[in-house]
């Protein structure tokens, strides 16, 4: 997979934007382990850092990161721009999109 630069900015310091390609997503859904869960309710009640869930979003986010970046480059981006997340947690598991606008950037000389 090309290299492909990922930003929250619309404006990507020392580059120009010279095409814009359309928007890209990357999206997932990570079920959760029913005796983790048992045990992360658990720690619901005493309170405190959820680290199963924390490692499961994060993981997740990573992986909607990485599709995010193979849509971008099918499309012949070199950078997506304005990205952003979406999530939501359910009884099934956790659900992570990541979206923003691919394009083509080149050095501003």
């Amino acid at each position: 997979m090309a290299k492909i630069l990922v930003t929250t900015t619309e404006n990507i310091a020392n580059y120009e934007v010279v095409e814009t390609l359309g928007e890209v997503f990357g999206q997932t859904t990570r079920a959760r382990n029913a005796i983790s869960n048992i045990g992360q309710n658990l720690k619901a009640i005493v309170g405190g850092e959820i680290k199963g869930y924390t490692q499961l979003q994060e993981s997740s986010r990573q992986d909607a990161l990485d599709r995010l970046r193979k849509e971008a480059e099918k499309l012949g981006a070199n950078a997506v721009i304005c990205c952003r997340f979406d999530s939501n947690s359910n009884d099934i598991g956790d659900s992570v999109s990541a979206y923003g606008t691919a394009v083509k950037i080149e050095p501003i000389n």
